[in-house]
């Protein structure tokens, strides 16, 4: 692919890329025409670059006006885009005024700053542009001409649409769009269809899962005690670091008491937590004083640790596909890793899909202190349809029971017992 600023082209080379992946080579150059593009591509996938390369190949370094405004629904993917922006900027010789705006920064200096000058490229979470740009009316982001969401479907799933909605509709016309998402639920497509000007649609297939070094363990519910269940099975495995995830943060807060008093060290990470205890977690992780971090799905996406051997879902996610991404933050490069489920006969339809992705699920319990195999639900299934006298798939088959007299089974185990003695009498004659 041909790259047009040096300065773009120096920054490649020093980050070691041989090839584009998949989402670059076809967003890149449909994006540096300006046309608006939906992205459907999962965490890893490298679309981060995909939109930042013709961003600065686009950019207008002359002009010291807002040109690019960049959201993303968690201050650690906010920092993470924030970092890469800065890494290519830093290659050109004039300088590129890039700002990020998340909460529990400094206010009133932000404020000043932008009193006296305006950022080339915006990036921050959803509530904080809102907060400069609409409440403040200091932050410039009506004279943008582009505009990326990222991570659409967690905004959207954690309430942020709404000020995403404010933003573009600060907006200038003839703005170009660009929205990337792991998936886009139908819910996202009317605020899509409020601002996108017939957008390009780049669908990334999923890496599948099943060709990832991970063993997905299933452990059935065998009592309405989640949480005995969960201490039981993080009393015998070992994960160099293991993510426990919950569906919401007051989970994820009882959770991580319930464990911290039960002797773990464990540390958690959910959207209400401050900024700077975030950092602290993450800082602590990447230096193993953690074994376990209990975290909900919005926190997730900004988490990048080294090791991650472990997934537990102490809940299912409500999105099926969200199982792929949380259990894709293991068996990572060459490692290995376990994804370990809690189920209950509920989530049927879960078992259903994932195996219709490919997915070898194993089916394991925690006994005598280990974590052991138990039989393959299909088989399960099939063992206990033949035993009610019937086929699930050839109902039509299935026998009248036959009416039998109470007692029969200790007569008869009576009957046998007599039938063997007189076996060994015979046979001593």
């Amino acid at each position: 692919m041909d790259i047009r600023k040096d300065f773009v082209k120096r920054a490649i080379e020093k980050l070691g890329f041989t090839k584009f992946t998949e989402v670059q080579e076809k967003v890149i150059p449909k994006a540096r025409k300006r046309v608006d593009i939906i992205g459907c591509s999962q965490t890893g996938s490298g679309k981060t670059h995909a939109f930042l390369i013709p961003i600065f190949e686009n950019l207008d370094i002359s002009n010291k006006e807002v040109q690019v405004v960049i959201c993303a629904p968690t201050r650690e993917l906010a920092t993470q885009i924030y970092d890469v922006a800065r890494d290519i900027a830093k290659e050109n010789e004039e300088h590129i005024d890039i700002r990020k705006y998340t909460g529990g920064s400094n206010r009133a200096s932000e404020v000043a700053r932008l009193k006296k000058t305006q950022p080339q490229i915006v990036i921050g979470t959803p509530g904080k542009i809102v907060d400069l740009a609409v409440k403040e009316n200091i932050l410039n982001v009506y004279k943008a001409t582009t505009f990326v969401i990222d991570e659409a479907d967690m905004a959207l799933e954690a309430g942020f649409l709404e000020d995403v909605d404010k933003i573009a509709s600060l907006m200038k016309d003839g703005l170009q769009m660009m929205v990337f998402s792991a998936t886009i639920p139908e819910s996202l497509r009317p605020f899509l269809r409020k601002y996108m000007n017939a957008p390009e649609e780049i669908y990334i297939k999923p890496k599948e899962l099943s060709s990832l070094n991970i063993e997905h363990v299933f452990l059935p519910m065998k009592s309405k005690d989640r949480k005995t269940i969960l201490l039981s099975l993080l009393k015998v495995i070992n994960p160099y670091v293991g993510l426990i995830f919950c569906n919401r943060k007051e989970e994820v807060d009882y959770v991580a008491s319930y464990l911290n008093e039960s002797g773990f060290k464990v540390a958690k990470i959910h959207g209400g937590i401050t900024s700077r205890e975030r950092k602290r977690v993450m800082i602590r992780a990447n230096n193993a004083e953690y074994q376990f971090i209990v975290c909900s799905d919005i926190a997730s996406r900004g988490i990048d640790i080294d090791g991650v051997s472990h997934v537990v879902n102490y809940d299912l996610p409500k999105d099926m596909e969200f199982y792929i991404h949380r259990s894709g933050r293991t068996g990572r490069a060459s490692y290995e890793g376990q994804a370990i489920s809690l189920f209950s006969p509920d989530d049927e339809r879960y078992l259903d899909f994932l195996e219709g992705k490919g997915i070898n699920i194993v089916y394991k319990e925690v006994k005598n202190g280990e974590l052991v195999l138990r039989r393959e639900r299909k088989e399960r299934d099939k063992r206990a349809q033949v035993h009610a006298g019937f086929n699930r798939h050839t109902v039509d088959i299935k026998k009248k029971a036959k009416t039998v007299k109470p007692g029969y089974k200790k007569r008869y185990h009576a009957e046998l017992q007599r039938a063997k003695l007189k076996a060994i009498r015979t046979k001593r004659k």
